[in-house]
């Protein structure tokens, strides 16, 4: 695994002169905050060693270094899912490579199903807690000190500093915006009404299939993680509405403005 880490990263190292300390992963239907990156540099998915290759509509397969707020940053556009049939080491591998490139900081960006009674479709969910209901971990297995610690803490799974960053952004821009707790699920199907009851009940706010693994692998390797979600469906035993891919893609993109603006002023100020 290490091997495979340092030689994808040293893959990139060749292919990239000035390498951030700020990463973002993009999810579904948010791909598009690229457009916003200055001075892009695309490097597909396909010619990256020992990367996995996304196959899920919407997720367009690339990594991407440039500016944006005024920094240099790398993005993700397109993540791999553990409903996919990868395993954990493969879903969370960009991340270790990330940190082998000096990565410091990780935005990390998703749609969910909302089942917090006051969530509309379309709102942004600032994530300040998570709960994992993958049925792995994705630090199972040997550790490698020389990637973190055995028993890494998850009490600040994710920055305080930076969600209270991100409120003063949404604020001053007239954005509205929330917080909760993500749940995280493997997937591929869309919760049943009992489950969304379920997870509420449990305490969280949104679902999704992605996100806890990689934040779970960030923290292990003590970086500093900012979570978004924006809220594509609604679910509970009072909705009726039966939600598809295709109805999260264009939620997730008729909400991608505001999280853009969030994104691009957060990255400015830290």
């Amino acid at each position: 695994m290490l091997k495979q880490i340092n030689e994808t990263a040293d893959y990139i190292k060749s292919k990239v002169d000035n390498l951030p300390k700020i990463a973002i992963i993009l999810g579904t239907g948010l791909g598009a905050l690229v457009d916003s990156i200055e001075d892009a540099q695309y490097i597909p998915y396909t010619e990256i060693p020992n990367f996995p290759v996304s196959t899920v509509e919407g997720h367009s397969g690339n990594l991407i270094f440039g500016m944006l707020g005024g920094k240099r940053v790398m993005a993700m556009q397109g993540r791999f899912h553990y409903y996919e049939g990868y395993d954990m080491k493969e879903v969370t591998f960009p991340v270790r490579v990330m940190k082998a490139l000096g990565i410091e900081t990780l935005f990390v960006s998703n749609a969910a199903g909302g089942m917090n009674k006051e969530f509309q479709v379309g709102d942004i969910m600032i994530i300040t807690d998570h709960i994992n209901l993958f049925p792995e971990n994705p630090l199972r297995g040997k550790n490698y000190n020389e990637l973190g610690t055995r028993f890494p803490a998850m009490t600040e799974a994710y920055s305080h500093r930076l969600i209270n960053l991100a409120k003063d952004i949404a604020k001053e821009n007239d954005i509205r915006i929330m917080e909760g707790v993500y749940v995280g699920t493997s997937g591929p199907t869309f919760e049943t009404p009992a489950e969304y009851e379920f997870f509420r009940i449990i305490g969280g706010d949104a679902v999704g299939m992605s996100t806890v693994p990689e934040v779970i692998v960030a923290n292990h390797a003590s970086m500093e993680v900012f979570g978004v979600s924006v809220i594509t469906d609604l679910g509970g035993k009072d909705i009726t509405e039966v939600p598809t891919h295709e109805e999260v893609q264009k939620a997730a993109m008729k909400a991608q403005p505001k999280m853009v603006e969030i994104m691009k002023n957060l990255v400015s100020r830290i």
